[in-house]
């Protein structure tokens, strides 16, 4: 299964009690072409921690404002440029949801998801 983000906003919406929701901030994370040291990335391969997974998004779904908290991770093989972190969170007020946003993507990275990097080897 795949997803894109306007899939994620969408549920978001069906799902949500909108009169609740002034605001849905959204991350789409990609593969880069090089490593946070500047080395030259091949692709990424992927995989995820479903049960850490649902305890982030259940923790980050109860902080004030806060309505609605989605995510969806690719696994995998992920090659340049494609995506790997999907996040949507949907609140009343940016000082609520921008923050809840950060903490989802930083704790899902940190908690659910595991990587390994497949750099080039210069022959």
């Amino acid at each position: 299964m795949s997803m894109k983000l306007a899939e994620l906003v969408e549920k978001i919406k069906q799902e949500t009690d909108v009169a609740k929701v002034g605001m849905i901030a959204c991350h789409n994370g990609v593969v880069r072409g090089t490593t946070r040291d500047g080395i030259q990335a091949e692709y990424l391969e992927i995989s995820v921690d479903a049960s850490a997974m649902h305890k982030v998004l259940e923790d980050m779904r109860r902080e004030p404002g806060i309505a609605a908290v989605e995510a969806y991770i690719h696994t995998g093989r992920r090659n340049i440029g494609d995506d790997v972190m999907l996040v949507a969170v949907a609140g009343d007020i940016r000082e609520n949801v921008f923050p809840v946003l950060e903490r989802t993507v930083n704790r899902l990275k940190s908690e659910a998801v595991h990587k390994m990097e497949k750099t080039v080897v210069e022959a």
